[in-house]
C-alpha cells in the first residue's frame, strides 16, 4: 500500500496488543491515493472489532456507524441521524434509498482520507440484499470523475455471510484492498491480557475462556484468579455464577451464530467432539444421527469458525475435529452435563463433581493443542532444524499388535517437502500431569521405527516430550546429549 503524507497515529495505550492489526488499519485509512478505497474487517463475536474500529475513527476523525438488526427504513434513519451529528448538520439528510446514503458517505472523503466504518455490515445486507451492488456502482461512479479519499471499512461477525459477500464471485471482491481478520489472542497474549505470570495458571484459565478479549472485562468484570490456589474459586464465581454474563455465554454464542433449527444437533455435536469424538464417523455414532445430518451439522460449525478440522499427520485421509473456542469446549465437555445440578446445588459442590472432567479435557486435548501452537508459532527454528509448516496429531496402527489401540503422537511437526505432507521434523508426546521419563522417549523411538518401516524418512526427526509436570533427571540427561527436545511450561510461555 502506498505511503501516506499524513502522520500515522500511534496505537492508543488502551488497546491491548493488536499492533499488526492497528498498523494495517491506519495505513489503509491514511492512504493518500486520490480514489475511494474499500476494506473488510471480520472475525468471530467478542474479538474486539468494534472497539478497535471505534478507536480508529476516534483517532483519525472518521465516521463510525454500528448497524443493528432492523428494517431498511429504520437502518437508513439511524444512519442519517448519526451522519447529521458527525457533520453538525441542522437536520438529518433525507434519503430515498441506499444509493443516496452511499453517495453521502463517500463524500465524507472529498477533502482528505477519511475512515468510514459500517460495523456489522451483514445486518444491513440481510434487509437490503442489493446493497453490495449499490456500493459497487457507487465506487465505479467515483472512479469515473469524483476521486475523493473515502476509506470505507465494512465489518462483520457473521463469517459465512462475510465470506460470501467478499468471495471472488462478489461484486465487492475486486474493490477491496484490505482484508483483515481479528482472531482471538494466542495463549501467550491471553496470559499477558489476563495479567497472569504463572504458566500453569495461565493455561488453566485459557482452557476455560481462551483468548477472547471480551471475556475478561465485560463478562467477569475484571475478576482474575489471584493464584493457582484461587482457580477453583474463580471458576465458581465467574463461569458457574448465574449472576455473571459468562455463565450463559457459550449458549448465547451458539444462539447468535447458528440458525435455530440446527442448534440442538450442533450442541450435541460440540459435546461429542469436546469429549473425544474426533472424527465425523465417531460423532455420528455418538449422536445416533445419520451421517448426512452429522456432516451438514459439522460443516455448519466449521463455516462459522466454531469447529476446526485437520488431517491426521500420518493418515491424511483421516480428518480430525476439535472445538475452536475453548469456552465452547469447556461448556460442552465440563459444564453442560452438570447444568441441571447447577440449578439445585451451589457452584462449589457442582464444580467438585465437574473438576475431574475438566482435568481430563486439559490432559487429553487442550494441553496438546497448546503444544502444537508452540511448535508451529513460537519454537525457535533451530529447535526442529527448520521452520515448521504444520503441527498436528498423528496416529498409526501397531503392526506388532493387530487390532490394538493405535500408537499416537500428539505433536507431529512437519516442514516443507515433496514427500507426503512434508519432511518429518519431530514426533512428540504431550502429558499435562505426568512427570515424563525415559520410557516416554522409548515410546517415541518405537513409533519412529514403525514410521521408518513404512517408508517415512526419520533420519532427521527429533523426538520431543512436552510436560506440564516436568521431567525426570534421567530424561534431562538424555536432553543434554541432544537426543530429545524437552518442552515444559516455562518454555511454552517464553519464560526461558
Amino acid at each position: 500500500m502506498p505511503s501516506s503524507d499524513i502522520p500515522l497515529p500511534d496505537k492508543p495505550q488502551k488497546v491491548f496488543d493488536r499492533d499488526a492489526e492497528w498498523q494495517e488499519l491506519v495505513a489503509f485509512a491514511c492512504d493518500n491515493r486520490p480514489e475511494a478505497r474499500l476494506g473488510v474487517v471480520n472475525g468471530r463475536l467478542r474479538q474486539g472489532k468494534t472497539y478497535l474500529l471505534e478507536t480508529l475513527t476516534g483517532a483519525l476523525g472518521g465516521f463510525y456507524f454500528g448497524a443493528q438488526q432492523a428494517t431498511q427504513a429504520e437502518s437508513l434513519s439511524h444512519l442519517a441521524d448519526e451522519l447529521a451529528r458527525y457533520t453538525n448538520a441542522s437536520t438529518p439528510p433525507h434519503w430515498h434509498g441506499w444509493e443516496d446514503a452511499t453517495d453521502d458517505l463517500l463524500a465524507l472523503g472529498d477533502q482528505r482520507p477519511t475512515p468510514i466504518v459500517l460495523d456489522e455490515f451483514p445486518d444491513l445486507v440481510r434487509q437490503s440484499p442489493s446493497l453490495p451492488s449499490i456500493l459497487h456502482s457507487a465506487y465505479r461512479r467515483h472512479d469515473g470523475g469524483h476521486p475523493g479519499q473515502a476509506r470505507l471499512l465494512l465489518s462483520g461477525s457473521s463469517l459465512p455471510l462475510m465470506h460470501r459477500l467478499f468471495s471472488t464471485a462478489s461484486p465487492l471482491h475486486e474493490l477491496s484492498d484490505l482484508h483483515l481478520t481479528l482472531r482471538p489472542f494466542d495463549y501467550r497474549q491471553a496470559a499477558r491480557f489476563w495479567g497472569i505470570d504463572d504458566p500453569a495458571l495461565a493455561l488453566l484459565v485459557h482452557a476455560v475462556v481462551g483468548g477472547t478479549p471480551a471475556y475478561r472485562h465485560d463478562y467477569v468484570q475484571d475478576d482474575t484468579p489471584a493464584g493457582r490456589e484461587d482457580f477453583d474459586a474463580w471458576v465458581c464465581r465467574t463461569v458457574l455464577n448465574p449472576g455473571k454474563p459468562q455463565y450463559r455465554e457459550a449458549y448465547h454464542l451458539l444462539q447468535e451464530e447458528i440458525d435455530h433449527k440446527d442448534r440442538a444437533l450442533c450442541h450435541s455435536a460440540l459435546s461429542a467432539v469436546a469429549t473425544g469424538c474426533s472424527t465425523q464417523g465417531r460423532v455420528a455414532d455418538c449422536l445416533g444421527a445419520p451421517l448426512t445430518d452429522t456432516a451438514r451439522c459439522l460443516g455448519l460449525l466449521r463455516e462459522h469458525g466454531l469447529l476446526h478440522s485437520e488431517a491426521d499427520a500420518f493418515r491424511p485421509s483421516l480428518i480430525r475435529l476439535r472445538v475452536a473456542e475453548p469456552l465452547l469446549a469447556f461448556e460442552h465437555a465440563v459444564v453442560r452435563p452438570h447444568r441441571s445440578a447447577l440449578a439445585q446445588q451451589n457452584a462449589v459442590a457442582v464444580w467438585k463433581q465437574a473438576r475431574p472432567d475438566f482435568d481430563s479435557m486439559v490432559h487429553q486435548s487442550h494441553f496438546a493443542q497448546i503444544c502444537r501452537d508452540w511448535a508451529l508459532h513460537f519454537a525457535d527454528p533451530d529447535t526442529f532444524g527448520v521452520r515448521p509448516r504444520s503441527a498436528a496429531h498423528g496416529s498409526v496402527a501397531d503392526p506388532t499388535h493387530p487390532g490394538s489401540t493405535d500408537l499416537a503422537a500428539e505433536v507431529v511437526v512437519r516442514g516443507h517437502g515433496d514427500a507426503g505432507h512434508g519432511s518429518l521434523l519431530s514426533v512428540g508426546l504431550a502429558r499435562w500431569d505426568e512427570v515424563m521419563d525415559v520410557e516416554h522417549l522409548e515410546r517415541l523411538q518405537d513409533l519412529l521405527g514403525i514410521l521408518a518401516n513404512r517408508g517415512e524418512d526419520t533420519s532427521r526427526t527429533r523426538p520431543a516430550c512436552y510436560s506440564g509436570a516436568g521431567f525426570s533427571p534421567a530424561l534431562r540427561a538424555v536432553e543434554a546429549q541432544g537426543q530429545v527436545v524437552l518442552v515444559d511450561l516455562d518454555r511454552l510461555y517464553g519464560r526461558r
